[in-house]
């Protein structure tokens, strides 16, 4: 594992593709020899492989991820969290308060994404032009389901029927409904608003925006905040956007810092205002708690500028696999650099990268049921790596290795092939190679990336740019 040098224990707490990519990150270092200990959702492959202790969590509870850590803290210099759900339910404050063990996340209090409505509460603070019109229905107030929809009624008069409608808590990318794409009559809307509020959450209306996305993550000491490259995700099921929402279907990154449809000054706006967001958090001097990636920001480019969707406070997941491949430095120094507070500058190599997703028969109901085998064989995708080296890496994400030796594949994004190229159309035809040889009953979108798609982002900005 590694090079050769000073030896370290980290422990990383893990679902799905993003983290095997960190684990990978790390494997890479030059300057350390790296051991892992990995607490993870199900024996995925990758991790197994990798991992000095592999351990399975299935509901990544903190508790359980704390006594894991606790029993092998005399080996351990720091760990790293995934995915969000830990983060929240505040993993970093048990972990070192138990363990005295330094976790790159956000502190608890700082999870961001735990709720939508304190965010727009907070964008309005501290850079009000980026939020959307927007308004949180909050359970407490209305005494009833009618008197509810008398007051979504009031506020779609004021604003149009044009609104995204969103849970206050987080849902995985999959709570939203947009009008035009989920419903196209009030009565539809209010039938998703309802289906919110009767869970048990807050939710939020806001004006639809008209733009093009961008995600926008960030590597954070508590002093100071280091961009990464942009990147754009693609969230739908389906070819040409259509279909239900899905955790992430792909997504690319140009060999630029900015994506092909923006440019220079639209990356340094994003900048502007994740820096005016985070010294709002930080307050003077410095804030340990926003250690880690405290802003994977979801950006709306409109014609009147940058608006924010929603922050997340870890890596994007596929966001944070077109970056990791093509970082410059050692990770395992970033991270420590994040702990002591001397993260300065972060440099990627000049590529461009494409990632897609495989995923299963039955995930963003492509099929209503499968009852074939799951079986999933990566071996084909791994003998192209004698063709293409370091320039295709392949992440399994949920994915399972069982007694009989073989991988299945579970029920969320199974696997992701990211591709390094000079441009984002090699990059893509790398990513695609890798998918097509893999074995096993999965299906994926095939645009990731495409150029017709590109040049429509880039048309739809001039043209909102007048």
């Amino acid at each position: 594992m590694g090079g050769g040098g000073e030896r370290v224990g980290i422990v990383v707490i893990s679902y799905g593709s993003r983290a095997a990519a960190v684990i990978d990150a790390l494997s890479r270092s030059e300057n350390y020899e790296v051991r892992l200990y990995v607490a993870d959702k199900q024996r995925n492959p990758y991790n197994v492989e990798h991992a000095e202790k592999h351990v399975v969590i299935p509901d990544l509870d903190v508790e359980k991820i704390c006594d894991f850590i606790e029993a092998n803290k005399n080996a351990i210099d720091f760990g790293i969290c995934c995915p969000e759900k830990p983060i929240i339910a505040g993993v970093r404050d048990i972990v070192e308060r138990k363990t005295e063990v330094a976790m790159i996340c956000p502190t608890k209090r700082y999870a961001i994404e735990g709720s939508k409505a304190s965010q727009r509460y907070l964008i309005e603070e501290c850079c009000a032009e980026a939020n959307p019109r927007f308004k949180v229905f909050h359970r407490t107030e209305y005494k009833s389901v009618g008197e509810a929809r008398d007051a979504v009624w009031r506020f779609l008069d004021e604003i149009g029927n044009e609104v995204a409608v969103k849970p206050d808590k987080p849902a995985a990318g999959k709570g939203v409904g947009v009008w035009g794409d989920h419903f196209r009559s009030r009565e539809q809307l209010f039938d998703h608003f309802r289906s919110i509020f009767e869970s048990g959450s807050d939710v939020l209306i806001e004006e639809r925006l008209e733009g093009e996305e961008s995600s926008f993550q960030a590597f954070c000491d508590g002093k100071r905040v280091v961009a990464l490259p942009d990147t754009r995700d693609y969230k739908r099921a389906f070819d040409s956007d259509i279909g239900p929402n899905t955790g992430g279907m792909g997504s690319y990154k140009a060999q630029e810092d900015w994506l092909p449809f923006l440019n220079e000054s639209d990356r340094e706006e994003e900048e502007r205002l994740v820096q005016r967001i985070f010294k709002e958090l930080r307050g003077s001097g410095e804030n340990d708690g926003l250690r880690g990636i405290p802003f994977y920001v979801a950006f709306m480019h409109t014609g009147e500028g940058a608006k924010i969707l929603e922050i997340n406070s870890r890596p994007g997941d596929p966001e944070i696999q077109n970056v990791l491949p093509v970082l410059k430095n050692d990770f395992v120094d970033v991270c420590f650099r994040m702990i002591e507070g001397t993260l300065e500058r972060i440099e990627c190599v000049k590529r461009a990268t494409v990632v897609t997703y495989a995923v299963p028969m039955d995930y963003g109901d492509y099929r209503v049921t499968y009852s074939g085998d799951r079986r999933v064989d990566l071996s084909g995708a791994y003998a192209l790596k004698e063709n293409y080296g370091d320039n295709l890496r392949i992440y399994p994400g949920s994915m399972e290795l069982r007694e009989d030796g073989a991988t299945y594949a579970l029920g969320s994004r199974t696997v992701c092939t990211v591709g390094i190229g000079e441009t984002i159309e090699e990059a893509r035809e790398i990513s695609q190679d890798g998918i097509r040889h893999i074995n096993g009953a999965l299906w994926n979108r095939w645009d990731i990336g495409a150029s017709h798609y590109i040049e429509r982002s880039i048309r739809k900005m001039k043209e909102l740019r007048g």
